[in-house]
């Protein structure tokens, strides 16, 4: 390799360590002292880095998940203050429906029934259920007497909740207790409740809360393995491909200090982990490694032009320290772009990504000099396998970008006019069930919900009430209900403390002649369930804890959760403008809420889309400004972006012309992958900088960068996609999504940076002009 000149084009003087000639680099004192120490004392920084790692080891234990639902939205976010309010009015809004096949269950036998009563007792007895409702509530087992007019209408008016239709199938309704208000965790109950359910052959549960569990489950799961797996997938391609245990050791060292000490200032900061957290492990990983193994290919340089391995190091340091730590931090402001979003575990995500980045370069400068130059071998790294014929390739690709340029803008203004198309197209996934894998229990419970029951889409609607249920209003809330059924018959149920006051009274209460009849038969049975069910009736009338004297109404709503964004979108705006034609006199500043969990992820992804889009353009602005001050040039800035902003609008693109559905992980690809892939950018052209300082023409100066930061960057693109290929594997699938969709994006940037960014070099530098003679005298 050539020595390397100032960028001012005249020889500086070379730099002597320790009676050796270093090659020349641009001089930079400070950072060019600084790396010298860090190598000199490498065994104090290497003892400094392994106590950071202990201190880390026992902070980052305090790091916990935040299993809230709540926390996927913004505080200020109109649809969460609704959903808020039903939490806080109702007793915590969380319910598990729980399901089992069992033809038996109406038998006038009783057997079927004593089976449920037994599995209803069992589950009110855990701490942490509030109640249980089921059909043999409130007349027992008489509801399987034929003969009783009560039990049929009872049946009748619980359909698709508590049983289906058929009477083949049963369900429990379990009412948990708030977080706030009791000791077991959300995972201890749910797991409780499920071992109770599947006592029963076929038993299993969904809703809300199992749904939240599982996924969390998942990603704990995710992190564990993820982690551990890209580490030990990354350091075995480095073994193979190098042959160097050292260059691993050194890898692994910088990933699991950079992991300890982002998870430690994440806890310090009071920070959770999120449902997207099992990312953070792999990201810091390949950040990890790819820095490492530029390192280890300049290092490897060096060595083979005859230096020693504590100078090469130094010449390896002084070399990529600017691109090292530039490059850290266009991933920091790549991933700093998403918290702009909405969605909380995207805006955590992009906090810790962003702490991440930035320890790498923490870790680095600890760990690598005295890793790799403490004892006397193997430091050293071999030549891969076809590396020559790369080379000749690398050369091959100079010369084609030199004669097709055309070609070359053609394809990318036809790439680009397709992304555009295909971006148009997008659409989102409001199947929350689609974040987990085909066969996971929680699918199977919700298909199985879907297919016999009223559907796993459970919402609500927040009516005004009076303290005293009487009739007129109990008549008006009947007759909004069957408006509901008639103009929304995508709603397979609506049930209400009316229809089980009104099915479960001895006499028909519209036959009755009397309002005061009507209204003595409703305070029986309001009192009934206050004695026998009191958390079922707290969880359907309630008082406003925030506005004493004020009540509030709930009315279930039951619906298919499996379907298409738009149908969901047609079927709330349907219901809110029916919902809105109520009012009460006494109370006209409460306006209905239309509300739940169907609701919120219905619109979560919509709000991902908008905000992926905002942080993309947020992270082009961030990364400009960054790639500005690193190349101090307006042009190479700007040129930087190109090749690695039309391989995300591409990707994008295609996911919109393919009918690939947006979820959580594929709306977090653009800012992300630009942070990225553009260190590849940095790289290139700082070397092409430093190659044109030298008086390089511009041709030449493209040929020795591509062969020298190209070969690293094909080596480190491919250390970053096979480390991204372990979240292929999550059970998680917005994990996946992101894995697949970040690889295809980093090879279309490293393709960018190869073949258009030369072009582009080509286009907006000139050769410098060599200096005129004097004239003769």
């Amino acid at each position: 390799m050539e020595l390397l000149y100032h960028r001012t084009s005249q020889a500086t003087p070379p730099h002597v360590y320790n009676g050796e000639t270093l090659p020349i680099i641009p001089e930079m004192p400070v950072l060019d002292r600084s790396i010298e120490l860090l190598v000199r004392f490498r065994v104090v920084t290497l003892i400094l880095g392994i106590c950071l790692l202990g201190v880390s080891l026992v902070i980052g234990q305090s790091l916990h998940f935040d299993r809230s639902i709540d926390n996927m939205f913004a505080p200020g976010d109109p649809l969460l203050a609704p959903y808020l309010r039903l939490k806080e009015i109702f007793g915590g809004n969380e319910v598990v429906l729980a399901a089992y096949p069992d033809p038996e269950l109406f038998d006038e036998s009783e057997v079927g029934m004593d089976r449920l009563i037994a599995m209803r007792e069992q589950v009110m007895a855990l701490e942490g259920v509030g109640d249980v409702l089921s059909i043999d509530r409130p007349i027992g087992k008489e509801i399987v007497n034929p003969d009783n007019n009560r039990a049929y209408k009872l049946r009748d008016t619980f359909a698709r909740l508590t049983h289906n239709e058929e009477g083949t199938i049963a369900a429990l309704v379990c009412i948990l207790v708030p977080e706030t208000e009791t000791t077991v965790s959300r995972t201890e109950i749910i797991d409780k409740i499920r071992a109770i359910v599947s006592q029963q052959p076929g038993g299993m549960i969904t809703g809300e809360p199992v749904m939240v569990v599982d996924g969390f489950r998942y990603v704990e799961e995710d992190g564990a393995r993820l982690g551990w797996a890209t580490s030990l997938l990354l350091g075995l391609v480095i073994l193979i491909a190098f042959r160097s245990v050292r260059w691993v050791i050194a890898a692994i060292a910088v990933v699991q200090l950079t992991l300890w000490l982002t998870q430690a200032s994440l806890a310090v900061a009071g920070f959770q982990l999120s449902m997207v957290s099992s990312m953070l492990t792999a990201i810091v990983t390949v950040i990890g490694v790819a820095t490492v193994t530029h390192v280890l290919i300049r290092f490897r340089e060096f060595r083979a032009q005859g230096f020693e391995p504590e100078p090469a190091l130094i010449a390896t340091g002084k070399l990529l320290a600017a691109p090292i730590f530039w490059a850290c931090a266009t991933d920091a402001v790549g991933f700093g772009a998403l918290m702009v979003t909405n969605v909380g575990p995207v805006h955590d995500f992009g906090v810790m990504m962003a702490v991440g980045a930035l320890m790498v370069i923490v870790s680095v400068s600890l760990l690598v000099p005295g890793v790799i130059l403490i004892g006397a071998f193997g430091s050293d790294a071999g030549r891969i396998w076809g590396e020559a014929g790369l080379d000749g390739g690398l050369d091959m690709t100079v010369r084609w970008v030199e004669r097709h340029p055309v070609w070359i803008v053609l394809l990318a203004a036809v790439m680009l006019g397709a992304a555009i198309v295909g971006s148009t197209r997008l659409e989102v996934e409001s199947d929350f069930t689609k974040n987990f894998r085909e066969g996971a229990p929680i699918v199977v419970a919700y298909d199985y919900i879907e297919e016999n029951l009223g559907g796993a889409g459970v919402w609500d609607i927040m009516l005004p009430a009076p303290e005293r249920l009487d009739w007129p209003y109990i008549q008006r809330v009947n007759q909004l209900e069957k408006k509901l059924k008639a103009e929304a018959p995508e709603l397979t149920q609506t049930l209400s403390l009316a229809d089980a006051i009104m099915a479960g009274s001895p006499r028909d209460l519209e036959s009755l002649s009397f309002v005061l009849l009507r209204n003595t038969a409703i305070n029986m049975g309001m009192s009934k369930f206050q004695k026998d069910m009191p958390g079922i009736l707290n969880a359907l009338h309630a008082e406003d804890p925030e506005q004493p004297g004020k009540y509030w109404f709930r009315v279930m709503l039951l619906s298919h959760e499996r379907r298409d964004a738009a149908e969901k979108k047609a079927l709330i705006e349907k219901v809110e403008r029916i919902a809105s034609e109520f009012e009460l006199a006494d109370a006209p500043e409460q306006e209905p809420q239309v509300t739940g969990f169907f609701v919120l992820l219905t619109y979560l992804i919509d709000s991902l889309i908008a905000d992926q889009w905002r942080a993309f353009l947020l992270a082009i602005g961030g990364i400009t400004l960054m790639m500005l001050v690193a190349l101090r040039d307006v042009r190479y800035a700007l040129i930087a972006l190109v090749p690695n902003v039309l391989p995300v609008l591409v990707v994008t693109g295609c996911i919109g012309l393919l009918g690939v559905k947006i979820n959580m992980g594929a709306a977090m690809i653009a800012a992300v992958s630009l942070g990225l892939s553009v260190d590849s950018s940095l790289h290139y052209i700082i070397g092409f900088q430093r190659a044109m300082a030298k008086g390089l023409s511009v041709t030449k100066s493209i040929a020795e960068v591509q062969q020298s930061v190209g070969r690293a960057l094909i080596f480190a693109t491919i250390a970053l996609i096979l480390g991204f290929s372990v979240l292929f594997f999550s059970n998680f699938i917005p994990t996946v999504y992101f894995g697949v969709l970040v690889s295809l994006t980093m090879l279309g940037g490293l393709f960018g940076n190869l073949i258009l960014l030369p072009l582009l070099l080509r286009w907006t530098t000139r050769d410098k002009e060599a200096p005129s003679e004097p004239a003769p005298a």
